[in-house]
């Protein structure tokens, strides 16, 4: 019924286009040729040439992904657990850490107030909820309890 239609363009040129939009990790650029239909020599032939010529890196990548998610207030397990879902490796994404240091505890309470307007929790149930956001975003508990303390009155 269906049939896959023969790509028009070459698996180099389609890899050179799809990192020309945005930063690629190599897995994810990997999955994407091999959905449009090359074959797998193809698509590893492809990947290989913009490794070679630095079209691609999972190392900038990876520090692309940890300023993107911190601008959208994430903290640094959800950050960890997207890159490793995408298969960027364990010290890629130690080195992207490293290379891009954020002040977690900091993020965490801007984060809290943007969502919660300054409002402290008036009971068990609201606090829950607030901790509960907090920890959906990818922050640890001493970051949530800073991030939801009474010290950050001015």
């Amino acid at each position: 019924m269906f049939q896959k239609k023969t790509p028009t363009l070459s698996s180099k040129e389609a890899a050179i286009q799809l990192l020309s939009r945005r930063d690629h990790g190599e897995y994810e650029l990997y999955q994407k040729l091999s959905l449009k239909g090359y074959e797998e020599q193809d698509v590893q032939a492809a990947v290989n040439f913009c490794i070679d010529h630095n079209y691609l890196d999972d190392l900038r990548y990876a520090k692309s992904q940890v300023r993107q998610h911190v601008y959208k207030g994430h903290g640094e397990r959800r950050i960890r657990q997207e890159l490793s879902q995408k298969r960027v490796a364990d010290s890629v994404i130690e080195a992207a850490f490293e290379q891009e240091p954020q002040d977690w505890f900091e993020l965490a309470k801007s984060a809290a107030e943007k969502k919660f307007k300054g409002i402290k929790a008036k009971d068990q149930k609201e606090y829950a909820k607030q901790v509960r956001f907090l920890q959906y975003r990818g922050y640890s508990f001493e970051q949530i309890s800073y991030a939801l303390s009474g010290e950050n009155e001015e």
